[in-house]
């Protein structure tokens, strides 16, 4: 194997094997350093498998509702065992394609763990391979994608045993069913462990420091959120904060002080930790070479440049939002400003969807209502219920919201944010929009197909015109 290559990336999970492939495409001579799993964190630790659990989730809970849908069944009921070999079967099957994908595109694996020194025109990288021994490579580019991981709080004695109090990794492969559960943090991580657990009958409590959960989606549809969700019967403790874990034989406890100032001390069977995640940057030999780090994440412009000569980082390393399709996004950019391509474009993080793949699911791209105010703009809201939609009625969906915001003076589509069925997968109608700059004429003038759920889309933006049909 050689040691001389145009561009070395350091990670590859959705980030970092998607820019190693764009740059083979681009005629670079490429090789990518993994010390685990190809697919990195997303693909076998994350966005992957924990769909594939919340999978087996909704197919339970349709089963213990058939009687809705006028069909009879005796009883459903799971085996979390098979739930667990499921998922981490799908994980095992996509690494495998990332292992194919690399072979195809003449892109060299390096197994080991690396770091690196000054040299140029790019800094060394020097892996450590699994025997100890280090071998050094060079390249014309260097690219960080190592990652984050998840988030301790050892000063409110918030800190993962991972037997008792566990980390996203132990919740998807649990040893039993918790039937006590408490989640601490309500972002999309916290939100989708706490629909998976609650639909196969965990007693599950939410507590979110801040004063709604979901905080960065739009207020108003966080508030559907959580009254969903309480219906459905999860307990949710915002405004809340949680300290002393203890863990003793079998169980946790935690002590919660509610918005109220009213602290009770709380047993669990088990806790998952869902308060954030922090950038891998130790070990690399990032300060010695000047690397500008602010809270554990490596500071970037807009094609991803360090401002150390050759060196780049992309994705979770470099702040929020912390997801994958933005990984991937950056990592394409970034290489595509290394090569000097001609339709290279900055990274724009206001284009990057949001999802949450709960039970309802949560979708959003853009500015929220209180952030477009802010910014100054004199806006129109238009909104859309799903009770309205014939799609979602007859898949007996009907609770959900599609909400859109307008510039008033131009009309650009300013922000979208959902809530119901399948919005994880309409999202992305409004993110082509704001794409190509298209207007709120341009969406009102734009035929959708019927039966769809995606109607509701078109009738926000009506609402917003004034003009809405169906409600």
């Amino acid at each position: 194997m050689s040691t001389q290559y145009d561009l070395i990336v350091i990670g590859s999970g959705p980030g970092g094997y998607v820019a190693a492939i764009r740059a083979s495409q681009l005629g670079m001579k490429t090789a990518i350093i993994e010390r685990e799993s190809l697919g990195g964190i997303c693909l076998n630790w994350g966005c992957i498998p924990t769909k594939a659990l919340l999978r087996s989730a909704e197919v339970l809970r349709l089963a213990k509702h058939g009687k809705d849908y006028g069909l009879k069944i005796d009883k459903a009921d799971f085996d979390l065992d098979a739930v667990v070999k499921r998922s981490r079967g799908v994980a095992n099957q996509l690494s495998t394609g990332v292992k194919f994908l690399m072979k195809k595109n003449k892109i060299d694996v390096i197994e080991g763990t690396a770091r690196l020194e000054k040299g140029a025109p790019a800094p060394k990288v020097i892996v450590k391979d699994a025997s100890g021994k280090d071998t050094t490579y060079q390249a014309k580019h260097v690219m960080l994608a190592t990652g984050a991981r998840a988030r301790d709080i050892p000063q409110a004695g918030l800190v993962a045993d991972k037997k008792l109090i566990w980390t996203y990794r132990e919740a998807m492969t649990p040893d039993v069913m918790p039937k006590r559960l408490l989640v601490i943090g309500s972002g999309a991580i916290g939100i989708e462990f706490a629909s998976f657990y609650h639909e196969l009958g965990a007693d599950v409590t939410v507590a979110e420091v801040m004063d709604r959960i979901l905080p960065v989606e739009d207020e108003e549809i966080s508030k559907l959120a959580e009254k969903d969700f309480k219906k459905q019967g999860l307990n949710i403790v915002t405004g809340a904060k949680v300290e002393n874990l203890k863990a003793g034989k079998s169980s946790v406890t935690a002590d919660i002080t509610d918005k109220t100032g009213k602290k009770e001390s709380k047993e669990f069977d088990r806790v998952i930790l869902a308060v954030g995640i922090v950038g891998n940057v130790e070990n690399l030999g990032l300060e010695a070479l000047g690397v500008k780090i602010e809270k554990t994440h490596v500071t970037v412009d807009s094609f991803g440049r360090t401002g150390v000569p050759g060196l780049y980082a992309i994705g979770d390393l470099t702040g929020p939002p912390w997801l994958a399709h933005k990984a991937s996004h950056e990592g394409v950019v970034c290489v595509e400003g290394i090569a000097g391509a001609n339709h290279a474009e900055p990274f724009d993080p206001w284009n990057v969807p949001g999802c949450t793949y709960a039970h309802p699911q949560v979708a959003s791209v853009g500015l929220t209502e209180k952030a477009a105010k802010e910014k100054g703009y004199d806006i129109k809201v238009g909104r859309f219920p799903f009770i309205g939609n014939g799609k979602a009625i007859a898949l007996g969906e009907s609770d959900g919201l599609v909400k859109t915001i307008f510039d008033k003076k131009t009309g650009e589509l300013l922000g979208a944010h959902m809530i119901g069925a399948e919005v994880t997968e309409l999202i992305q109608g409004y993110v082509i929009a704001r794409q190509g700059e298209l207007t709120e004429q341009d969406l009102a003038h734009t035929i959708f197909p019927h039966p769809t759920i995606s109607e509701t889309m078109h009738e926000s933006v009506l609402d917003a015109e004034g003009r809405v049909i169906h409600v």
